[in-house]
């Protein structure tokens, strides 16, 4: 991540913080399921399949959700060339709203599976070469860069290579609390919070592919 343009960096941060913002939503909404961590709903599917079925049933649609939502989000930003990032965060943002236009109608999960794929699909925005760059969405692989870049740094490397990962998991710690607070007084509703936060990312990465473009024909 200490690779990329600070907008860039800038970008992922809030991406993480949007996804720490659902998860907290979702977890509360839907007794302690998760719609970007999906080592918990592992966790939880294995742990069901010993003594709850149904609870291993809905980490198992959660998880298959956020799968779909991967390869929804690569195939779209593969045909979007240049402007990938701004074709993923479109799609985001459009499975955001259809979750929270189903809530009203629909059972707890069935717009939870939707975010699910929203979250699925953002990873998508920082694919490069076919592998995701980084994941914005789960923070078990930033911790682990933030511990080796400290220890580069004691060593005497790059002081403050770990900084930028630091930060990454802050968003989603961060987003996660602003979500529970937004939650405890808006219930579901603050979804559509959620959805205006993901249309404003898309602009902003909108802007970036411009400049991106703007740069290479230079």
């Amino acid at each position: 991540m200490h690779h990329h343009s600070r907008p860039l960096r800038a970008l992922a941060i809030g991406l993480s913080s949007l996804a720490g913002f659902i998860d907290a939503i979702a977890f509360l909404g839907i007794g302690g399921f998760f719609v970007s961590f999906m080592s918990g709903n592992s966790t939880r599917l294995g742990v069901g399949l010993a003594l709850a079925p149904g609870a291993a049933a809905t980490a198992a649609a959660l998880i298959g959700a956020f799968v779909v939502g991967v390869t929804t989000g690569s195939l779209i930003g593969h045909l979007a060339g240049r402007h990938r990032r701004t074709a993923v965060l479109v799609l985001v943002a459009t499975a955001i709203i259809l979750a929270a236009l189903l809530r009203p109608s629909a059972s707890p999960l069935v717009a939870a599976l939707m975010l699910a794929a929203a979250m699925g699909a953002a990873n998508a925005a920082f694919e490069r070469n076919g592998e995701v760059a980084f994941g914005v969405t789960y923070m078990t692989g930033a911790l682990v860069k933030l511990g080796h870049r400290l220890a580069l740094a004691l060593r005497g490397g790059e002081r403050w290579s770990w900084l930028p990962y630091l930060l990454l998991w802050s968003g989603l710690a961060g987003g996660a609390w602003a979500g529970a607070l937004a939650y405890s007084r808006m219930g579901f509703g603050a979804v559509w919070l959620a959805a205006a936060f993901a249309g404003l990312f898309a602009l902003a990465a909108a802007w970036l592919d411009r400049a991106d473009q703007s740069t290479a024909t230079v």
